[in-house]
């Protein structure tokens, strides 16, 4: 009986023992020891039918990017009877890591036939064909809520679609979802999906929401100081904006944050410190030249709102010479700074500043040939500023010109019409009182009642003997 009694109490003893050589085995795997194979291969005989325990060491070599242990232990699982799932998804989440999202789904799909109700399948199995499908990612969502009612998917639907970009189908998902039940980064798509399409006021809506149960957030306060700022609230900016600087965790500013701030500051009125914000976003990191050339525009246009000329042509021609691919407009730019500076000037000063602005409308006509239409337009104009009451003629050749590119078009633009009635105007002062000429006078007003019935200069000189 005692040699009974012994023999029952090593045979209940086993599958302790067994199982106590998982852990030790698991152990030696994450230490990287020498015998860790070795050890893995005695546990698993000695647990051989217990898919739960083989796959705590799947999982620890995958862990430590073992995958060709990880595999070989998740295939026993799988050959179990019945199959243990957690060793598909295993298989799956190998495949995943080695980029192969058709083969990781197929597993994944495997592990949902054999356990219906476990949403892990499920959710890996929409992250990873979300690249090859969103809506067949949100699909399996949808079958997932049919297996299992108690579970929330609008967020996981509305996480899927933003990792896709479908910013808009992103916001229709996690409007359905409980905002008190979702998770930090979900409320942050959720806001950032509103951002990205211009839905300000939304996004700061669920920024400010988040902000009451994470007050000091750095990325939900730079959200609503970024929010703020674009719909023009610039004092509300501005107070997210110290909360972001000096009342956050962990924040880690950039240029763009400091760019903002004098987004925010020059909209407030606050030029001065609008334009050391601008100067603390140029001392930051830039990972290309035409971001920090985005900034030193901002600074021209700073420098300009306080009609401080010249440092607004200074770091506008920065801009310029930073700028990958300035365009016509971006040209068109530096011309008119001079313009504006010249209407602070008198004399001599005046004449030069004027006389800039003319060459570099015609470099940007030279330079575009499709813009020489506006260069000319505002040649004209500024050789007019230059031409005391009209005497030397100086703009008509250039008035004359726009008459001649838009008079005769069928189709005219408000812009055309804008510009074919100063030119009228000026033509019909420069032959009536320069020229002297009341015919010609009379001739250009026909032409503009044309294209302005009421125009009151041209009804008068109509009029006139």
């Amino acid at each position: 009986m005692k040699y009974l009694f012994a023999g029952a109490m090593l045979m209940g003893a086993a599958p302790a023992l067994a199982q106590e050589l998982v852990p030790e085995a698991v152990n030696a795997i994450k230490s990287k020891a020498a015998d860790a194979e070795k050890q893995a291969k005695a546990a698993y005989k000695k647990n051989k039918k217990n898919g739960e325990e083989i796959m705590k060491l799947s999982k620890a070599f995958y862990e430590v990017k073992d995958t060709a242990n990880a595999r070989v232990y998740a295939e026993y699982a799988t050959n179990l009877k019945p199959k243990y799932a957690p060793g598909f998804i295993m298989l799956g989440d190998i495949a995943a890591m080695a980029d192969d999202g058709g083969t990781a789904a197929k597993q994944y799909e495997q592990a949902i036939y054999f356990d219906p109700k476990n949403p892990e399948p499920y959710i890996k199995y929409a992250q990873v064909y979300r690249k090859i499908s969103p809506t067949s990612a949100v699909g399996k969502l949808d079958d997932l809520k049919a297996q299992r009612p108690d579970l929330e998917v609008d967020a996981l639907k509305g996480r899927i679609y933003y990792q896709s970009n479908e910013f808009d189908r992103a916001i229709a998902e996690f409007a359905k979802a409980d905002r008190s039940k979702m998770e930090e980064r979900d409320l942050r798509s959720f806001a950032m999906s509103y951002y990205l399409t211009a839905k300000h006021d939304k996004a700061l809506e669920v920024a400010e929401y988040a902000l009451q149960k994470s007050p000091r957030d750095a990325g939900f306060n730079r959200l609503a100081f970024f929010c703020n700022t674009d719909l023009k609230n610039f004092d509300r900016a501005l107070e997210y904006a110290d909360r972001l600087f000096n009342k956050s965790d962990s924040a880690k500013l950039t240029y763009f944050d400091y760019s903002y701030h004098g987004n925010a500051l020059a909209g407030a009125k606050k030029h001065d410190e609008a334009i050391a914000a601008y100067k603390k976003a140029l001392e930051q990191e830039f990972d290309s030249n035409d971001k920090k050339a985005g900034v030193l525009k901002q600074l021209s246009e700073a420098y300009s709102n306080q009609e401080q000329y010249d440092e607004a042509i200074e770091f506008y021609q920065q801009y310029l010479q930073e700028y990958s691919t300035p365009t016509a407009t971006d040209y068109a730019g530096l011309p008119q700074l001079h313009y504006y500076k010249s209407a602070k000037l008198e004399g001599d000063d005046r004449l030069a500043t004027l006389k800039t602005a003319d060459e570099l409308y015609e470099q940007l006509a030279q330079k575009y040939p499709d813009a020489d239409e506006y260069a000319t337009f505002w040649r004209a104009r500024v050789n007019n500023a230059m031409d005391n009451d009209q005497q030397g003629g100086l703009a008509k050749p250039f008035y004359e010109k726009i008459v001649a590119s838009l008079g005769d078009k069928a189709e005219k633009s408000r812009a055309d019409i804008a510009r074919l009635k100063e030119a009228y105007l000026y033509l019909i002062s420069y032959d009536a009182r320069v020229a002297d000429d009341m015919e010609a006078a009379k001739a250009v007003a026909t032409k503009l009642l044309e294209i302005d019935p009421e125009n009151q200069v041209a009804t008068q000189v109509l009029e006139l003997k």
